[in-house]
């Protein structure tokens, strides 16, 4: 777009507009709105001032609609009064900043009101967010999904800082691997960190990394009157002052001011005639103005770099800014924790000729004509498609999802074979499932689903194994068409390409239902990752195998033991164990279904969340099938988190709970006990998660008086036994994860799981050693109940 004077000249009116609402709404939220916390938010007006001019260029003059990006969290305020500036943020929320139900302190895609395509908070996650969001619509574009849409850049503005986080350079090399495109990253180079000056020399590092991944680099260092300075005589001496300066001296300089400045050029420069005369032919202001026109806060020179670019090769700009910039704190190295006081907001609100009473006017304190910035706001680029939020219809999915059974099976070897009974047929289902796995994708049963789908690339490229005429059991084709996406070995990649793939129904107006293989106890290497995808409300299924201490050879490093928890307790990821596979075959069913629902948090009738993502914890361990009918009852109590593979009796004495893959050894236990013990119930135990939610929700209810006499699922399992019924719970996994289950009708109970480190050794031994065998549940059973002595134990092998 032509940048002529006025339009330039109206697009930094906004730009300071922007500024001062996004100010002001902090000031706001700190010293003006009545009961707000004792927490102090500084770092938001630096950064929101560093970024002003960028946002502004981008979102005034560059987005598209098709185009999407990630803010720089500490940001948030001045991306909210962009928004507000377009009529897409509410002055209440601005007000409310950081209050209940107000503008959020980082951008939010779940709890803002106004156009956030990417949340942002946990450093560096949005980042990547981007270029994966980029990779995925090359999927969706080589599947054939987007005719009607064009291609869309994924924008990241990013912190100088914020580039210390590992997650981007893992990103960074799994872009180079899939050839990226589409994406931007605008890099704020204000040479601070939350605590300090950032290293000399870090742009360097910077331009020759991503060059060395494929990236062009534009490095936007100097603004229209730095450029105008130096075509002056004694202009290159200031360029080299200028570029040779250490951050921190620069820093330094701009918080001090013009008269600092003029000092310092004077004892490093000297009297060197040209140079000098420029230097003084300035004022203490015009000389600072001059001094912090880096090119990251100068219109003309960014809306140029952005503009210049013709191409769908990956960018990053090095945009040179001064944290705070405009503010009395500019540059000074403890501005991240800084906040204006109310006197130099009164000073700052005079500056910008803001009236009192007037503070929220879109307009007030510009004398630019209202129509013009009217019109500069409604002919922005990103406002000419409507809605920015897409949506797609629902994948249906069948009633059953259907497996080739076997007397005995591991939970993880029924995965597999579920999906390749869906990969040889040709349902919808099965087109829009899109897998990936971090270098486990045989050893998590992927194979078989991959041979029949195949591996995706922009470009064919042929398993030169198979070409050689080389036996080999895994096709390994890549093409446009394929299914599968291969990762290195690098769990933060795996999660932020599920969030990416698990929005791309709302971000390219494509529905894809994704699918996560790793092995369970790595979900921690990526617990951030997977936290910040359910955060956006990213939907997919997380198949995590092999599990626990039963994988007893591979040794402690292999085995997992608080993944139930964190299953039990992240949000927006419905969490199951299934021992069975005919369990797993109705969790799938019901996941893909659950994964398209819209959420309504505490909005069911059941209190809990009506659509989400799914985790299913499995295991390598094989066990005998159960020979029965998957009624309609027995799918909904294995969804609802428990049903009893053995009902206990009017007199019951024990229930033994279980989950997972220590099933046999439950069930063992039972028969063991049945001479000494009453009526013994088994009660199966699908989620941990579920049955918890479920409890606590509806308990919830009831306190609201919402619903009088809602019992939950497990409290309906619970309330007909004897209250001198003793439970032992029992898991391959932390005992916390079924130790709250006593509380629900009160019942005494004992939890058996694993808490240590495990090592290597048999199944047995393993299970014996950290007491989840048959005879460790007898011993618990014992202990709990009165009776007899129990006649019958396991021999040892």
């Amino acid at each position: 777009m032509p940048q002529t004077p006025d339009r330039l000249d109206l697009l930094n009116a906004l730009t300071r507009k922007a500024l001062w609402l996004s100010t002001w709404m902090i000031h706001h939220a700190n010293h003006v709105r009545p009961n707000a916390d004792g927490l102090k938010v500084g770092g938001h007006q630096a950064s929101s001032a560093s970024l002003a001019t960028i946002m502004s260029a981008l979102y005034f003059s560059v987005l598209r609609p098709e185009d999407r990006v990630a803010v720089k969290p500490h940001a948030s305020p001045i991306f909210h009064a962009i928004q507000y500036l377009f009529g897409r943020q509410s002055r209440e929320r601005l007000e409310n900043f950081r209050g209940f139900k107000g503008a959020q302190s980082y951008p939010s895609r779940t709890k803002d009101a106004d156009d956030v395509d990417f949340s942002t908070g946990s450093v560096g996650l949005g980042v990547a967010q981007t270029l994966f969001s980029s990779l995925v619509q090359d999927y969706v574009t080589a599947h054939g999904w987007m005719k009607q849409r064009p291609e869309g850049r994924m924008i990241a503005l990013v912190g100088d800082a914020e580039m210390d986080e590992g997650n981007i350079f893992e990103a960074l090399l799994e872009g180079w691997k899939h050839g990226l495109r589409n994406t931007w990253w605008v890099v704020d180079y204000n040479r601070q960190s939350l605590d300090a000056v950032v290293r000399e020399g870090l742009w360097e590092k910077f331009e020759t990394m991503f060059r060395n991944f494929g990236w062009d680099v534009v490095i936007v260092k100097y603004g229209r009157l730095m450029q105008q300075a130096f075509a002056e005589p004694g202009g290159e001496a200031l360029r080299r002052w200028i570029d040779n300066c250490p951050n921190q001296m620069y820093a330094a300089l701009c918080f001090q001011g013009g008269a600092a400045f003029r000092k310092r050029l004077e004892d490093e420069i000297g009297d060197q005639g040209e140079v000098s005369r420029l230097i003084d032919a300035r004022s203490d202001d015009e000389l600072l103005a001059l001094m912090s026109n880096l090119g990251g806060h100068d219109m003309a020179s960014l809306l140029d770099a952005f503009e210049s670019i013709d191409h769908d090769r990956p960018v990053c700009f090095i945009a040179y800014t001064i944290k705070g910039v405009g503010l009395p704190f500019q540059g000074h190295k403890d501005n991240h924790a800084g906040l204006m006081t109310p006197a130099q907001i009164e000073t700052y609100r005079k500056s910008q000729n803001i009236r009192p009473g007037h503070e929220w006017d879109r307009f007030e304190g510009l004398t630019q004509d209202v129509a013009a910035l009217d019109a500069v706001l409604n002919a922005a680029p990103i406002n000419a498609g409507g809605e920015r939020r897409l949506s797609a219809p629902v994948v249906e999915v069948p009633q059953q999802l259907a497996f080739k059974p076997a007397a005995e099976m591991s939970t993880q070897q029924g995965f597999g074979l579920i999906l390749n009974e869906l990969a040889r047929g040709d349902s919808a289902l099965a087109s829009r499932i899109v897998t990936a796995s971090p270098d486990v994708t045989v050893s998590t049963n992927l194979g078989a689903w991959v041979n029949r789908r195949g591996l995706f690339a922009r470009a064919e490229k042929a398993d030169l194994f198979r070409s050689e005429k080389i036996p080999t059991t895994f096709n390994w084709d890549f093409s446009p068409k394929g299914q599968h996406i291969e990762l290195g070995i690098a769990e933060m990649n795996l999660f932020i390409l599920m969030s990416a793939l698990g929005l791309s129904h709302s971000i390219n107006g494509e529905r894809l239902l994704p699918i996560a293989t790793l092995y369970d106890p790595f979900i921690q290497r990526g617990l951030d990752a997977l936290n910040y995808a359910c955060y956006q409300d990213a939907r997919f299924m997380v198949a995590a195998t092999p599990s626990g201490i039963t994988l007893a050879p591979e040794g402690g490093a292999h085995q997992s033991i608080a993944t139930p928890l964190i299953g039990m307790a992240q949000d927006g990821l419905a969490s199951f164990e299934p021992a069975f596979v005919d369990e797993l075959a109705v969790m799938m069913r019901w996941g893909f279904d659950h994964m398209q629902r819209d959420d309504a948090e505490g909005g069911a009738a059941d209190g809990m969340r009506s659509g989400g993502s799914v985790y299913l914890r499995l295991s390598t361990r094989t066990v005998e099938q159960p020979q029965r009918i998957m009624t309609p009852d027995l799918q909904k109590a294995i969804i609802d988190g428990a049903y009893w593979l053995r009902e206990p009796g009017p007199n019951c004495d024990l229930v033994i709970a279980y989950s997972g893959a220590v099933a046999p050894e439950a069930i063992e236990a039972v028969g063991l006990l049945g001479d000494s013990r009453r009526d013994i119930g088994l009660l199966a135990i699908t989620s941990a998660d579920r049955l918890h939610a479920g409890w606590t929700a509806a308990r919830r209810l009831r306190r609201a008086h919402r619903v009088s006499r809602r019992a939950s699922h497990i409290e309906n399992l619970l309330a007909p036994l004897p209250r001198s019924c003793g439970i032992v719970t029992v898991l391959d996994g932390h005992p916390a994860t079924l130790g709250w289950i006593g509380a629900v009708c009160g019942h005494r109970m004992e939890a058996l799981g694993v808490e240590h480190f495990g090592q290597t050794g048999s199944i047995p031994d393993l299970y014996r050693h950290y007491g989840i065998d048959a005879n460790a549940i007898i011993d618990a059973a014992e202990s709990l109940t009165g009776g007899a002595p129990v006649l019958h134990r396991k021999m040892a092998v």
